[in-house]
């Protein structure tokens, strides 16, 4: 590469980050907004968008504060929006996602019904980020959720667990690190590539017929990897990198859930396939 093009593209970067800081959150409101919107049980889905969406965050987030970027730009596009806590551990306040993860697939199975009987609506969209985006495939596989869900849409879903960059390999030489993990915060351990929790998920195959599955994932990652173990196999998946859609997008594991809206745009190409647009660099200011 040219040495202009290695001073070019930092600033370009640096730019684009820029301008998801200064882009409000409220850019857009949809027409076809809802009479009311994030976690307001009155919300009745309007036929634009028919199905409401149930955000599920990541380990050690919560209802609130892992959705401070989705949930609005989502309302602004006229849906219905929804939000759980799940996985807490006793004593443990404002972190959530700890929990077994079967147990919090159950909580996720709760809520949906719940958001379902509340809106009146047939099926509900999951979208989840990191531990948010994988769990539900549990629901979905052994919950009986798939007749009540349309589509999964995973950011930095830990799909195939992780090894921390090489670092769970380490266990074996601490004895009794692996035993306090699961006994500790068992939501971490299940999360670790090759647990038992991973296998039993994964043994029939990635997928279940009927949901409509979407991974978005950033080649930054630092927290599962190797990020392409974030990708899904199966007849419907769309399997995303978000650098193929702009290359200057530095987001990273949290980031990528939080506050970029290169993601969310392809987040709402995934709710509404049939009116999706290009998702670009310039994404960042729709």
């Amino acid at each position: 590469m040219l040495p202009w093009k290695r001073v070019l593209r930092p600033l370009a970067a640096v730019l684009l980050t820029a301008a998801v800081a200064l882009v409000p959150a409220t850019t857009a409101h949809a027409a076809t907004a809802p009479s009311s919107g994030w976690n307001d049980y009155s919300c009745k889905p309007s036929a634009a968008h028919p199905r409401p969406v149930v955000l599920v965050h990541g380990t050690l987030g919560n209802s609130v504060d892992n959705w401070l970027g989705l949930a609005p730009y989502l309302e602004d596009r006229g849906y219905c929006v929804f939000s759980l806590d799940y996985g807490q551990l006793s004593g443990v306040p404002v972190f959530y996602g700890l929990g077994p993860i079967d147990k919090s697939a159950g909580q996720l199975s709760a809520f949906v019904d719940k958001v379902l009987t509340a809106t009146g609506a047939a099926k509900a969209d999951l979208v989840g980020h990191s531990q948010g985006g994988m769990m539900p495939r549990y629901y979905l596989r052994f919950l009986g959720g798939a007749a009540k869900v349309n589509a999964l849409v995973g950011i930095a879903p830990d799909n195939h667990g992780t090894d921390l960059n090489g670092l769970t390999k380490l266990l074996p030489y601490f004895p009794g690190a692996a035993d306090l993990l699961n006994a500790a915060t068992p939501g971490l351990a299940d999360q670790m590539a090759g647990s038992a929790f991973l296998t039993k998920l994964n043994a029939s195959g990635d997928t279940v017929p009927g949901v409509h599955y979407t991974v978005i994932a950033s080649k930054y990652d630092e927290v599962v990897t190797p990020y392409t173990s974030q990708f899904l196999s199966g007849s419907d998946v769309h399997n995303v990198l978000i650098q193929n859609l702009c290359s200057l997008d530095l987001s990273e594991h949290v980031l990528i859930g939080l506050t970029d809206r290169i993601a969310f745009h392809e987040v709402a190409n995934a709710l509404d396939p049939a009116h999706a647009t290009a998702t670009t660099c310039a994404s960042v200011l729709s």
